[in-house]
């Protein structure tokens, strides 16, 4: 965060000996911080209206008003001030019945080095950027996103499984095809659960081997060339809340054991560091490979398939969703319709028959992009899709990719350790190694051809062993 973005983060720093008040202020005001200092608790009140400090730094003792006393009324007027408290040495006990009340964290006075402030305003900080990104996110979930009848169509037991392991502990590992909403599906389940701290995401696949590690539990300074701060880790932040761990397949062997541990122990230490740090954080883990396959390959740890999957939920591919495909289509042409300023507001007999006729390997997000192009090859004036803004999918490498997944279906039923998955497979690789040929190499022509994301035809590059030139 720069300090443009620190001017924006108000504190107030309550204590009745002044000398530490004009410390603590000094120190934080030279960090950017928005800073005020008073000296008791009910100066503290006085200026709550016109100031509405984020955050308050009280000493726990003073004559007035104490701590928790200053604490218990702020949070009845404005429950999303954060507090930390200031004690003296020898009554840590006080400060941890302060932090049962509400309080964030606790300082030992006399610090011994403004870092140790710095550090607990920080990680303030950083919890309530994210709790404001995930109140933005529930309100898109209620007002923006699909409904639940749309994401669950054709999913009832899907849905069913998900209302019955939302409000308890238990890890969650959901299973299906890229495209199938795994992310979306996630933070229905973090809704759902009723937890008041964040949704934070991780995507295992697109962290650099050596990085993943310091992204799951931080690191502290020094710790690394490049660490200039310390750093909390996804675990730290998602505190109180969910993490998600999408893409688990791809996570290195290594990291697999580090979070083998925090599964079992509930602790992790940061990189370069030796304090141990626990965590309440929910986990629901995400893969579109079949990780049995993996463990037979010696590419994923078994004992780490089996913590992760307490409450695994398969999520079925589009074309396996008997209904879903027209509801979806007919809620998605509504919606990004009404995002481009199109007038379109229904689908012809004909073009819904090629919807409901094309297989959709891609899945929710390929139907997405499909509907997205075919609303932006309309005019203003149209306010029926027609099949002729859907002919781009006639084009041969978008059949073929098609084609690869009756292939599929006819062989196998492409759930987690069915069988039929390496005839899919070479007809995947074969189709992907003729587009990149056609495009004379180049990805983004071919990702676009194929229907998939760039980062999707590098991760099957990958898989393949094709070179892409």
């Amino acid at each position: 965060m720069e300090n443009s973005g620190k001017s924006d983060f108000r504190i107030l720093v309550v204590d009745d000996e002044r000398p530490l008040v004009l410390l603590l202020t000094r120190i934080l005001k030279k960090e950017g911080y928005d800073v005020r200092g008073v000296y008791s608790g009910p100066e503290a009140l006085a200026v709550l209206k016109d100031f509405s400090p984020n955050l308050i730094i009280s000493d726990l003792k003073m004559p007035e008003m104490t701590g928790i006393e200053l604490l218990q009324e702020v949070k009845s007027i404005h429950p999303e001030t954060d507090f930390i408290i200031l004690t003296a040495y020898g009554s840590v006990e006080n400060a941890v019945e302060a932090m049962k009340s509400g309080a964030l964290d606790y300082l030992i006075k006399p610090l011994k080095d403004p870092e140790e402030l710095r550090l607990a305003v920080q990680k303030v900080v950083e919890r309530q950027k994210l709790m404001a990104a995930n109140t933005l996110w529930q309100k898109q979930l209620t007002d923006g996103l699909p409904p639940t009848n749309i994401i669950f169509a054709g999913m009832e037991e899907v849905w069913r499984q998900i209302q019955q392991v939302a409000d308890t502990e238990a890890t969650v590992l959901l299973q299906g095809e890229s495209g199938t909403g795994k992310s979306l599906i996630a933070k229905v389940i973090h809704q759902l659960s009723g937890k008041k701290g964040a949704f934070v995401e991780l995507n295992c696949a697109a962290m650099p081997e050596n990085l993943i590690e310091s992204e799951l539990f931080g690191h502290e300074k020094g710790a690394f060339t490049g660490a200039v701060k310390t750093k909390q880790g996804k675990f730290e932040l998602a505190q109180d809340g969910t993490i998600f761990l999408d893409e688990i397949g791809e996570m290195p062997l290594a990291s697999q054991a580090k979070l083998l541990r925090v599964l079992q122990e509930r602790a992790f230490e940061r990189v370069g560091g030796t304090s141990t740090i626990t965590t309440n954080a929910r986990i629901v883990a995400a893969t579109n490979q079949d990780l049995l396959m993996k463990i037979k390959e010696r590419q994923f740890r078994e004992d780490l398939f089996y913590r992760l999957s307490v409450f695994p939920i398969y999520l079925p591919p589009l074309r396996r969703r008997k209904g879903a495909v027209e509801e979806i289509a007919s809620y998605l042409v509504k919606s990004i319709s009404a995002k481009t300023g199109k007038h379109i507001s229904e689908i012809s007999p004909k073009a819904l028959e090629k919807i409901r006729a094309y297989k959709w390997p891609g899945n929710i997000r390929e139907l997405y992009n499909a509907i997205e192009r075919a609303i932006i090859l309309s005019d203003s004036s149209e306010n029926v899709l027609s099949i002729e803004k859907l002919a781009f999918m006639d084009t041969p490498m978008v059949q073929a990719g098609a084609a690869s997944e009756v292939a599929g279906d006819a062989a196998g039923t492409g759930e987690p350790g069915g069988s039929g998955l390496k005839r899919l497979e070479d007809i995947e690789r074969e189709a992907i190694a003729r587009t990149l040929k056609e495009t004379k190499g180049h990805r983004k022509k071919a990702a676009d051809i194929l229907g998939i994301s760039l980062r999707t035809l590098q991760y099957k590059l990958k898989k393949y062993a094709l070179s892409g030139k």
